[in-house]
């Protein structure tokens, strides 16, 4: 007789709906623990690989819905020391979508992982313990997920810095006066800009605006083609015609400027005598 002992109801009845979901044939027997919680008893004679695997993917279940959400934040907490609820916040999400992406060096995911461990477990020790299992044989699970919480640190931070930098972009253009009213740009590997008459800028004409403001100040550089540009420029109003409103360059633009932004779709152009001519 093989006994699995979950220390929650909830866990216990979360674990048995997705046993009979992966094994519509498997018998057990609840009971109640006087000691250790619910217990669950399956006769001997089952016990083959496929019900193993079966309980396995069950306490997966169980500890991906019951336990992850929880593990993370302590981690957040506890090893990275976060203690804003909406820093953990942000964190825990940007910790989830690169759990979800993740690959191990072995091409498992870490969900494969983490089934690998109760499968372990579950054939080598008697009586089961859910929680015993948890708090103490999930230690290479546990290590993936701080090297998880650590990149999504990372990518949190870069996210702060990168907004930072777009609120100083916002405070400078606020109080600058446009060298031109209105911009159009076409999308491409790096913009195409266009006076309102539909005369292109030259890149003379832009390195020569560019040079005519303290564009260090806000740490942009006189190289770049793209934001820069515009940024020296300050139009009131930029028209950004292409097929991908997503295209990171884009994006930013957007951000920067905001409600002075249009995107039109390619086909909108006003001056396809220039296209004609290229």
């Amino acid at each position: 007789m093989l006994e699995v002992y979950f220390k929650f109801e909830k866990e216990v009845i979360s674990f048995c709906e997705n046993l009979f979901r992966y094994n519509k044939q498997i018998e057990l027997n609840w009971k109640t623990h006087k000691d250790w919680g619910n217990q669950l008893q399956f006769k001997a004679e089952i016990l083959n690989d496929s019900t193993i695997e079966s309980m396995a993917r069950a306490m997966v279940d169980v500890y991906v819905t019951h336990r992850l959400f929880n593990t993370l934040k302590a981690i957040i907490r506890n090893d990275y020391y976060y203690s804003n609820t909406d820093e953990i916040e942000k964190i825990l999400d940007l910790t989830h979508w690169i759990y979800k992406e993740a690959e191990l060096k072995n091409n498992l995911k870490p969900h494969q992982l983490l089934l690998s461990l109760f499968m372990k477990h579950i054939k080598n020790t008697s009586p089961i313990h859910f929680d015993s299992i948890v708090q103490f044989r999930l230690n290479s699970f546990r290590n993936l997920l701080l090297d998880y919480v650590g990149l999504a640190i990372d990518e949190f931070k870069q996210e702060e810095d990168h907004q930072a930098f777009i609120d100083m972009l916002r405070k400078y253009i606020a109080k600058k006066e446009p060298t031109y009213h209105e911009i159009h740009i076409l999308q491409g590997k790096n913009f195409t800009f266009f006076k309102s008459s539909g005369k292109r800028f030259s890149t003379l004409e832009l390195r020569s605006l560019m040079h005519e403001e303290p564009l260090y100040i806000v740490g942009l550089d006189i190289e770049e083609l793209n934001l820069a540009p515009l940024i020296a420029i300050a139009p009131k109003k930029i028209n950004i015609y292409g097929d991908n409103p997503s295209e990171p360059k884009t994006l930013t633009v957007i951000n920067v400027f905001q409600e002075r932004v249009t995107f039109e779709p390619f086909s909108r152009f006003p001056f396809p005598h220039y296209l004609g001519t290229h």
